[in-house]
């Protein structure tokens, strides 16, 4: 009895602790209960003005979103990095005094920290996913973090909603489900109510979101900075990471398998490349806007949401980073970085972008959560190489030990140091820019265009990544409950490009509406005229934009790529060797693949050592497979069901996989022999057509022909 008694108690007092209110009764408060009229804009001085640090409802939004979690990463938890170095092709002097980019030829250290955006620190590497891309310069200057992803743009124009998208796109919090993933309910509602979404969204929709490997994905700084000359002189910029290897990726099949096979794929293949001598390296490209232009295109540069497409501003090339070392250790390394946006040298300076403002505020909150002391800058990862003076002391962790009575300026007993620095000497000055505007909590017109740049990517792809968005698309949908939800996301589909919404509509069966309840857009506050910030129609002011495509108009090089062999006891030497000469005089990776582990021998009695068993490896993990002569090794491999498996995914990926002399046998057991004019499946060719073809990715003209495919 008294156990009941205090089970009805403690019942009860659950119930006491839970909101009772009738939903249609709750206005949106703060945590101390002032109610909110507009949820959707920081404060701001003037509609394009910087945002204000009086804004305490930003303030209390934010806080409470940047402590949610501990220790791991609200955002970005799974990650990788690597350390390396940054070079300098050419003096940009004329636009910055930041010694990082006037400095020809100089080595800049930096670490470099890639990863998902949803997922917890378990989660698999392949979830559909933007990446982040963070690089970390530890210049003569102090820290230079350029903290972007590897799309050039974002889900949202102000950092106010942003707690709001990353709780869409979490696991739902009743039942901790989905993991790493965005196609559930709560996320498309998020996404067809906020409007402004939709273009980061159709990149993650798109093969961006699946990449080959860490070292194959552009990153881009997303927003707008500045760079600002010795003469006080400012131009806009925005940066951009160029691959080496090109831009690839995989397909959603192969992303599906590999999560299942090997979670660790791409955390694998960076530490592997690297460990290897494979050093991946990408070239910093920049966006260059005099100020004076700054309103002269048909989209806002302080708008995060909005690219510039690379006809209207090329992209100047002016260095390369390579990544030459691993971490020694995991957590010290690439769980303690702690990247910020904030961290800026002289020469470099910000916008009043409202999603990079809020972000200022932000980081230095969330590290202050997970790395729990404001000296988290002394931990060695994060330490300036450049020295550091300041009167700032104690706190948790504190590492450097200040001697003296003096920690306070300006003073007379330390001899007045540490001294000031003038802007001549390197002392940091932040832009002079003219501030005249109303205190206001409002949006600027000029970021209401939602539906333009989303278009122009969909047009800009190929029939192809089409056809990948198109699934991707319906995929998501398909796996949302919620009707209403996917009605609004076919009609607003349907605005971004019509055949687009109909392959979508056709494939989860709901039809799309022609018109939808309310506002399009449903974020703005709510003393605003409903018609506020309401996408009109997309406007084309760009037919197409080929860097928007991966479309390859020339092979990319091959270096670090994976090259299964598969083979067994008997197989031609001759045959095998040459091929592997061939592919390795590339840098390419060959890997023997054997029913069986231990080592095998070839027809001219040598022993080779046995790379992978079939039983222990997938088609998934390479990027091309070929089979050398031998006919005590082809009949081997054909009693393997297991082969023929290996040898259908390889075609059904549009990989590129050759049949060398009495391997043919295998071709005509396998779905090869239906794809005799294929620019990717070769007989007896030599490794030099193999290796072309192996350079342009994957034969994508195969891929409608594939559906049939057994694997």
């Amino acid at each position: 009895m008294k156990q009941h008694i205090t089970t009805s108690q403690n019942a009860k007092q659950a119930d006491l602790a839970r909101d009772t209110t009738d939903a249609s009764e709750q206005s949106m408060t703060t945590d101390q209960g002032v109610k909110i009229n507009n949820d959707a804009n920081s404060l701001k001085s003037g509609e394009r003005g910087s945002t204000l640090l009086e804004d305490f409802i930003l303030r209390e939004k934010i806080t409470h979103f940047d402590h949610e979690r501990i220790p791991e990463r609200i955002v970005h938890a799974r990650g990788s990095a690597a350390h390396g170095y940054f070079e300098l092709y050419e003096d940009l002097s004329d636009y910055t005094r930041a010694g990082v980019l006037t400095a020809v030829g100089k080595k800049t250290p930096v670490f470099v920290r890639f990863s998902t955006v949803a997922g917890s620190k378990g989660s698999a590497d392949l979830a559909r996913d933007i990446r982040g891309f963070a690089v970390k310069f530890y210049t003569d200057e102090g820290i230079f973090d350029l903290v972007g992803n590897n799309t050039p743009v974002f889900f949202i124009q102000d950092a106010m909603k942003f707690p709001d998208l990353i709780h869409s796109v979490k696991p739902e919090p009743d039942n901790e489900i989905p993991q790493a993933a965005s196609a559930h309910d709560t996320f498309y509602d998020f996404v067809s109510l906020a409007t402004e979404t939709l273009h980061n969204h159709i990149w993650a929709m798109s093969d961006r979101a699946i990449p080959r490997s860490l070292r194959m994905m552009e990153g881009f700084g997303i927003h707008t900075f500045r760079l600002i000359n010795s003469e006080g002189v400012s131009h806009f910029v925005r940066f951009h990471w160029k691959p080496a290897l090109g831009v690839h990726s995989v397909t959603w099949d192969e992303a599906v398998k590999i999560n299942g096979a090997d979670p660790d794929f791409h955390r694998r293949d960076l530490w592997d490349a690297i460990e290897q001598g494979q050093f991946p390296s990408w070239e910093l490209g920049l966006q260059i806007i005099p100020e004076a232009d700054e309103h002269k295109f048909e989209f806002d540069l302080l708008d995060a949401t909005k690219l510039i497409p690379e006809e209207l501003v090329p992209v100047r090339i002016v260095g390369k980073m390579t990544l030459d070392r691993n971490p020694d250790n995991f957590f010290a390394e690439t769980e303690q970085v702690a990247f910020h946006p904030g961290h800026i040298v002289p020469g470099i300076d910000f916008t009043n972008d409202p999603l990079l403002q809020g972000r200022l505020f932000s980081y230095t909150d969330t590290q202050l959560s997970r790395l729990g002391s404001p000296n988290f800058h002394e931990l060695p990862i994060n330490r300036s190489i450049a020295p550091v003076h300041n009167n700032q002391r104690d706190a948790h962790m504190r590492t450097t030990i200040n001697k003296g009575k003096v920690a306070y300026h300006p003073n007379t007993m330390g001899g007045g140091c540490p001294f000031l620095s003038k802007i001549a000497d390197g002392g940091f000055s932040s832009y002079e820019e003219r501030i005249d505007g109303k205190k206001v909590r409002a949006r600027s017109e000029s970021f209401s265009d939602h539906f333009s740049q989303p278009a122009l990517f969909y047009r800009s792809l190929s029939s192809w990544e089409k056809e990948h968005v198109i699934g991707a698309y319906s995929f998501e949908l398909g796996k949302c409950q919620i009707d209403a939800i996917k009605s609004r996301m076919l009609y607003l589909l349907q605005q971004i490009d019509a055949s687009l919404a109909k392959r979508v509509s056709d494939n989860i069966g709901l039809a799309i509406p022609e018109e939808i309840e309310g506002p399009i857009n449903r974020n703005i506050g709510a003393d605003e005229d409903p018609s506020a910030q309401q996408p009109g129609k997309a406007k084309n002011y760009l037919d197409q934009s080929a860097a928007l495509s991966q479309v390859l108009r020339a092979p990319t090089p091959i270096a670090s790529r994976q090259v299964a062999v598969l083979l067994d006891n008997g197989f031609d030497m001759k045959g095998f060797d040459s091929y592997k000469k061939a592919l390795e005089a590339e840098d390419a990776v060959v890997k023997i693949v054997s029913p069986s582990g231990g080592t095998i021998t070839c027809n001219e009695g040598m022993k080779h050592k046995v790379d992978a068993a079939l039983a222990t490896t997938e088609s998934v993990f390479y990027d091309a497979v070929y089979i050398p002569c031998g006919e005590e090794s082809v009949n081997a491999l054909a009693e393997q069901g297991k082969t023929i498996k290996f040898i259908n995914e390889a075609v059904k990926h549009c990989k590129t996989v050759a049949f060398l002399g009495k391997a043919v046998k295998l071709r005509d057991l396998s779905a090869a022999k239906d794809f005799v004019d294929d620019k990717a499946i070769f007989t007896d060719a030599s490794a030099q057509d193999f290796i072309q073809a192996l350079g342009m990715h994957r034969n994508w003209e195969r891929e409608p022909k594939t559906t049939k495919i057994a694997v």
